[in-house]
């Protein structure tokens, strides 16, 4: 038999944290978690295709950017039949305990990383220890090698438990793509739950701090953009020319003068952009990855049809053709406030928890929103809570990493939070429940 989850928190954060895999390449990642779920015994286990339809996923890389993932997968051990399972890119699971009467309750974890270089330096904990990222150009830098080992611990906990009622986990890809959370949201196993939780670590709040439930994450999209234009000889023909690099710039100094908007904040951001390929040659193509958010979703969809506008404006002013493809997208969903006062309340049990903060503003997006806004349309409460830790670099750098005491707190708060609705249910949507 395994060695339960709980007693070994750190070692199984450390073993993810070496592996990370970006959005839809999670192969070894899945296998992994797969493992754990097969140990722990779970009465419904929903891997790739069977979680969710593979055609609602966004943002989705071509065969060529998943082959080499699947194929290290397959080197560092993953089994076959998972991968073959997972064929396409479909990663991620579902487990589901059935325990008899009693409330729905979902918890959602994200599990992909992100396309940085970890730090080698001698002060960064994973590098001096050992469990630094074995993936060059990889690496779980937004804490999601934490939230996997929640949810595996949450899962078992509740597995061990006297729980009545049904639990079911979401092991969710692409969250830093957007591109998971909604075929997760449209699948069969988001129906009907009465309460929905997510969480995240760090984000700014120290270690023994808990936010019960996030306000205002910005609505987002992601937008790839190719323009095509005619090259020429720069220096014996340059009006023979459409600079498609020309033209991408005037589109990107353009998109950053879109006039914010009364009714709240907007974003736009272009983050990558490329062109031609030699300095005597007109620039005949261009390609930019960009983001637009707001403060509500109607506001990203005012950014975004704006940095469409400004792109298809650019473009054709230098005779150059534009393709504008927005690959994902996420809605706003706040928080209910009859769940953060139960999330608050078990916070405030939790031995280490020094402080609960009800509510805080997100400032950033994440595509829980997907089902937490199914579960709110369908008479359910959700909430996304934040669950501290000291980090000596930001999220999303080379130096992040976590205060391994954060833990153990977050499956208390997950395990205590799912107990007390298992208690407290039903909770009237209109209704508080008192709390901290």
């Amino acid at each position: 038999m395994n060695e339960p989850v709980r007693d070994r928190l750190a070692t199984l954060r450390r073993g993810l944290h070496r592996h990370p895999e970006p959005a839809w390449r999670e192969f070894y990642t899945t296998a992994r978690l797969v493992e754990e779920l097969r140990a722990i015994g779970v009465d419904e286990l929903a891997i790739g295709p069977d979680a969710y339809d593979p055609g609602d996923r966004m943002a989705v890389p071509d065969e060529e950017a998943l082959a080499p993932w699947l194929e290290r997968a397959r080197e560092n051990g993953a089994d076959e039949k998972l991968l073959e399972r997972m064929a396409g890119g479909n990663t991620g699971a579902v487990a589901v305990l059935e325990r008899g009467d009693g409330p729905a309750i979902g918890l959602r974890v994200d599990i992909d990383a992100l396309f940085i270089e970890e730090s080698t330096a001698a002060e960064h904990d994973p590098a001096a220890e050992g469990f630094r990222s074995e993936f060059e150009g990889t690496m779980h830098a937004c804490g999601h090698d934490v939230h996997m080992t929640w949810g595996l611990a949450a899962l078992e906990a509740i597995a061990e438990s006297d729980f009545s009622g049904r639990f079911v986990v979401f092991f969710q890809p692409a969250e830093e793509q957007s591109g998971g959370g909604q075929p997760m949201a449209e699948s069969e196993f988001a129906a009907d739950l009465d309460y929905l939780l997510a969480a995240h670590v760090g984000l700014d709040h120290p270690t023994g701090e808990v936010v019960a439930g996030i306000e205002k994450p910005l609505a987002m999209c992601h937008v790839d953009v190719t323009i095509e234009g005619t090259s020429a000889h720069a220096g014996k023909a340059p009006n023979e020319g459409d600079n498609a690099m020309h033209a991408m710039g005037t589109a990107i100094e353009n998109a950053y003068a879109i006039p914010r908007h009364a009714d709240g904040m907007t974003r736009i951001n272009v983050g990558y952009a490329e062109a031609g390929t030699a300095s005597n040659v007109i620039a005949e193509r261009a390609h930019m990855e960009a983001e637009a958010r707001g403060e509500t979703t109607h506001l990203m969809e005012y950014a975004k049809t704006r940095l469409e506008r400004v792109i298809q404006s650019a473009a054709r002013m230098h005779g150059c053709r534009a393709d504008v493809d927005v690959v994902s997208e996420s809605p706003r969903a706040d928080s209910d406030p009859q769940l953060v006062d139960v999330v608050a309340a078990a916070a405030g049990e939790v031995h280490g928890v020094e402080r609960v903060v009800p509510t805080a503003e997100f400032g950033a997006s994440e595509d829980a929103t997907f089902l937490m806004d199914r579960v709110q349309r369908e008479g359910g409460l959700a909430a996304y809570l934040i669950v501290g830790t000291d980090h000596p670099g930001s999220h999303h750098t080379p130096t992040f990493d976590v205060d391994e005491t954060s833990l153990e707190h977050g499956v208390d708060v997950l395990v205590g939070t799912v107990r007390e609705l298992e208690r407290r249910h039903p909770i009237p949507r209109g209704d508080a429940v008192g709390g901290q």
